[in-house]
C-alpha cells in the first residue's frame, strides 16, 4: 500500500539505493579493517610477551610482568559521566553537570570530577540510588500531544512524555532533547547516552522541522527578516529553510532549524509580533511522525538505529 505523502515530504532527502548499497561496503570495509588491526595488535602483544631462548632452550630474560591483564581493565574503564549516561539517568552533558554538583558517589565517595574513570564492577549511586550500565538498548518514538512535558519526573505531578508510554519497557529512559509543554510532534525516547550525545551536541548539526501556525498571516518584510537572521536575547537566531507549505495560507508556515536552543521557533516569531497558536514538530534527525497517531508511540526499526548512528553535519 502506498504511503500518503504530507505537505512536508519535500524537507525530507532520500538517499538513493546506489549510495545506500555504498554506504553499507564502506561500513563493512572499515569493520574488516578494525578487526584485522586489533587480532594483528593481539599477536604482536603476545609475541612481545614471549620468552626469548637461549642456546640450550633456557629464556634469557626474566619473566614479563602481566601487564595483559592491567590492559584489560583500563579497556573496561570509561569516564564517569559516560557510565551515568549509558545507565539511563540522562544525557552525558547532564550526567556531567550531576558529577560537578557531587551527586554521584562511587564506592561511597563523592567524585565530583567527570572524566573519572570507573569499570562496571564499581557501585555507583546517583542521588543515592545504585545505578547499573543498560544491557539492552531502547528506542521509542513517541508522537508527542500537547499538555505533557519532557522529563522523565516532575515534582508538580504534571502528565510527562513516559505516561504515554506506560510499561512499554522495564529500562529507564529518556527523553532526547526537550519539546516545551505546549509543543507536540516527534520526540525520542531512549537509554543510550551515547547516541543521545550525538543527537543533541550542536556541532552535528541535528535537522529540525516544524509547522508553525500563528495568529496572523506571516508578512513578506518579516519572511525575509527570518531567513536572513533574527537577534533575540541569547544571539542571532537563523533558520536553514522557512516556507508556506499552502501559498494561499500565510499564517501557517514550514520551518527547518539546526539550533538547539530553548523555545527558538517560538521565540523568533513571537520577538516579530506573532504568537504562536500551534507549534508541530513533524521531523527529527530524519525521523517523522507518519503511521503514529497522537499520544502513541512505536519501537524504532534496527535500519532507523543504524541510520541514527550515521545521522550528523546536516544530513
Amino acid at each position: 500500500m502506498k504511503k500518503k505523502s504530507t505537505q512536508f515530504d519535500k524537507f525530507v532527502k532520500k538517499p538513493s539505493n546506489a549510495a545506500i548499497k555504498e554506504q553499507f561496503k564502506q561500513e563493512k570495509r572499515k569493520y574488516k579493517k578494525e578487526k584485522q588491526e586489533f587480532f594483528d595488535k593481539k599477536k604482536a602483544e603476545a609475541r612481545a610477551l614471549a620468552p626469548r631462548k637461549g642456546t640450550f632452550g633456557k629464556s634469557t630474560e626474566p619473566a614479563p610482568t602481566p601487564i595483559v591483564h592491567a590492559k584489560k581493565i583500563t579497556e573496561d574503564q570509561m569516564p564517569l559521566n559516560k557510565y551515568v549516561a549509558h545507565s539511563g539517568v540522562s544525557g552525558r552533558r547532564e550526567a556531567a553537570e550531576l558529577v560537578k554538583q557531587g551527586l554521584v558517589k562511587v564506592n561511597n565517595v563523592v567524585v565530583t570530577e567527570p572524566g573519572h574513570k570507573v569499570t562496571s564492577k564499581d557501585e555507583v549511586k546517583v542521588n543515592g540510588k545504585k545505578v547499573f550500565l543498560a544491557k539492552n538498548l531502547v528506542y521509542i518514538l513517541i508522537n508527542k500531544p500537547k499538555d505533557y512535558i519532557t522529563t522523565t519526573d516532575d515534582p508538580q505531578n504534571r502528565k510527562t512524555v513516559l505516561d504515554l508510554i506506560g510499561r512499554a519497557t522495564t529500562e529507564r529512559v529518556y527523553p532526547v532533547g526537550r519539546l516545551d509543554r505546549n509543543t507536540s510532534g516527534v520526540l525520542l525516547l531512549t537509554n543510550d547516552g551515547e547516541l543521545a550525545q550525538k543527537l543533541t551536541h550542536p556541532s552535528n548539526q541535528i535537522k529540525k522541522v516544524y509547522a508553525v501556525t500563528l495568529n496572523k498571516p506571516l508578512e513578506k518584510n518579516h519572511f525575509e527578516q527570518i531567513l536572513k537572521g533574527v537577534k533575540l536575547e541569547d544571539g542571532i537566531a537563523q533558520v536553514d529553510v522557512l516556507a508556506h507549505p499552502d501559498i494561499k495560507d500565510k499564517s501557517v508556515c514550514g520551518v527547518e532549524i539546526h539550533s538547539g536552543k530553548n523555545r527558538i521557533v517560538r521565540r523568533i516569531f513571537e520577538s516579530l509580533g506573532y504568537d504562536v497558536k500551534n507549534l508541530d514538530r513533524v521531523i527529527f534527525a530524519g525521523l517523522t511522525k507518519k503511521n503514529i497517531e497522537r499520544g502513541k508511540f512505536r519501537f524504532l526499526s534496527e535500519k532507523e538505529v543504524r541510520d541514527l548512528k550515521h545521522f550528523g553535519k546536516g544530513k
